[in-house]
């Protein structure tokens, strides 16, 4: 099961400073009709800030804002370095954009006795609108650790607002009953010895509901820092279960405009979007360019329907472990 890469690169940087440098790990989502991508862009003073474009179709850029549509607060300690890789949610009329607000950890003196580079700290944020225009921004919403790659899921869940995010090395789900002030629900999976992500993982696009579990697309990496995408298919009443995992990566750096650039060998996606027979699946090309590509949802149904049915007690390790606790003996056991 493989995702079929656009040839060429969707988006690159334009001549304008604030994204001359870089534009990549863009949101996707449907609005007044069409899809639209807020992008994460980097210019001559390396803070990230936030484009939009809209796109005639999947593949075809219709127009480019000329200008940030967000940008960091300068009120906020947390954003002194910029806004990076958001994921944009619908729910109902309003667009809920989570994002990492970037900057360095202060010194806890004024005067440092033992001055050293300064340690990067992220946090999860939420800014909320109806028009990509006008934002109410909540600022940090996971305040207490570094922590990035959130992502909201389209719907409550049991009444409760539900994101998925990622403390190093493992994706965690976190809950909220007025979709502001989250709290921590654990570690739903994480790296896997010996395979595509086996050095950490972390969450792609926004999950997408299927008739068979949440499709959640997530990145990985190995040792040699080459960063994949892969699919995780979790549990539609409960996504803090895991029903399966793909063993192999469905896109990897292979195009040179993927292999190289600010960062070599990433593919990163925080996108995608859902047509009548396809996911399009939006991301970042080693760090520089908004790359573009699909897989028909038969496939990935045929899949996770193979995945739940092997998975009857969704008893999955949830720190990662391959294999499921479910025994011959116990299945031997159970009375159906």
């Amino acid at each position: 099961m493989k995702l079929t890469r656009h040839e060429d690169p969707l988006l690159a940087s334009t001549g304008k400073s604030w994204e001359n440098k870089a534009v990549f790990n863009p949101a996707a989502f449907k609005w007044r009709g069409n899809i639209h991508l807020v992008y994460r862009a980097q210019g001559e003073d390396g803070i990230s800030r936030l484009g939009l474009v809209k796109l005639n179709s999947p593949t075809e850029v219709a127009e480019r804002r000329p200008e940030p549509i967000f940008e960091p607060d300068p009120d906020s300690e947390y954003e002194s370095m910029g806004v990076e890789d958001p994921r944009v949610t619908q729910i109902d009329n309003e667009y809920f954009m989570l994002y990492v607000a970037a900057s360095k950890y202060p010194w806890l003196m004024q005067i440092p006795a033992h001055p050293r580079e300064a340690d990067w700290r992220v946090r999860v944020s939420l800014s909320k609108t109806s028009d990509f225009s006008s934002w109410s921004r909540y600022g940090v919403v996971i305040s207490h650790i570094d922590s990035k790659d959130a992502a909201m899921f389209p719907e409550k869940i049991d009444e409760n607002f539900c994101l998925l995010h990622r403390v190093l090395p493992h994706v965690r789900i976190s809950v909220s009953t007025d979709g502001r002030r989250y709290k921590e629900r654990g570690p739903v999976f994480g790296p896997r010895e010996g395979m595509w992500d086996e050095v950490k993982v972390g969450v792609g696009a926004p999950p997408i509901k299927c008739p068979h579990g949440w499709i959640l697309f997530y990145h990985g990496v190995d040792k040699n820092k080459v960063y994949r995408l892969g699919i995780a298919l979790l549990d539609l009443h409960d996504p803090s279960l895991v029903i399966g995992r793909t063993a192999e990566p469905v896109l990897e750096p292979e195009a040179s405009w993927e292999k190289q650039g600010r960062v070599n060998n990433v593919v990163f996606t925080c996108g995608a979007i859902e047509d009548d027979d396809n996911y399009w699946v939006y991301y970042g090309g080693a760090d520089t360019v908004i790359g573009v590509a699909n897989i028909s949802k038969k496939e990935v149904w045929t899949w996770a329907k193979d995945e739940l049915s092997k998975s009857r007690y969704h008893e999955f390790d949830q720190i990662g472990k391959v294999e499921t606790e479910e025994t011959e003996e116990r299945r031997k056991l159970t009375p159906f």
